[in-house]
């Protein structure tokens, strides 16, 4: 798997972020049962860079904690399947791996959501990463039984990589 992360803001964590998003997005990938390696773009941004890209690509002018832009479309939620006449859309000529697509966090976002909600940074930017994975694998939240859906998986692979609301 293959994961890039750059932080475009002045914002320091308090531990590696590469290291949170391959911990997490791997679990995700593993929980899914993707069958392929995949890559992953992750851009941490501040509140003005995630403004302008909710509105351009949403149509919603102001700021969100995280955007997921997934590379694949999905039939059914985690079922990863590559028409053979698209591979070349969806899949690095170099590598072989899935372009799985792009997340984009507002660090602004992650310090206030974990302040607000009483945990740790690390466990805040865990999240994110994990709600936007399973966008990329695509999940949604648009109806609130999938909203349930999500959460349940969110929850259920943070608790497993021991990543708590402490």
């Amino acid at each position: 798997m293959t994961f890039s992360v750059e932080n475009e803001t002045d914002c320091v964590f308090p531990f590696p972020l590469e290291e949170v998003v391959r911990l997490v997005g791997e679990a995700v990938l593993e929980e899914e049962g993707c069958p392929y390696e995949a890559v992953v773009n992750v851009v941490v941004t501040n509140r003005e860079g995630i403004r302008e890209l909710n509105r351009e690509f949403r149509g919603i002018d102001r700021e969100t904690d995280v955007l997921s832009f997934p590379n694949l479309e999905f039939s059914r939620e985690g079922v990863f399947a590559v028409d053979e006449n698209e591979e070349a859309d969806y899949f690095d000529p170099d590598t072989g791996e899935l372009l799985l697509g792009d997340i984009m966090i507002s660090a602004d976002k992650v310090m206030e959501q974990a302040r607000s909600y009483g945990h740790s940074i690390r466990r805040e930017f865990a999240f994110l990463v994990a709600h936007s994975m399973l966008h990329l694998c695509g999940y949604d939240h648009m109806e609130e039984a999938e909203g349930r859906v999500m959460e349940q998986k969110q929850e259920e692979i943070l608790r497993r990589l021991d990543i708590t609301r402490d």
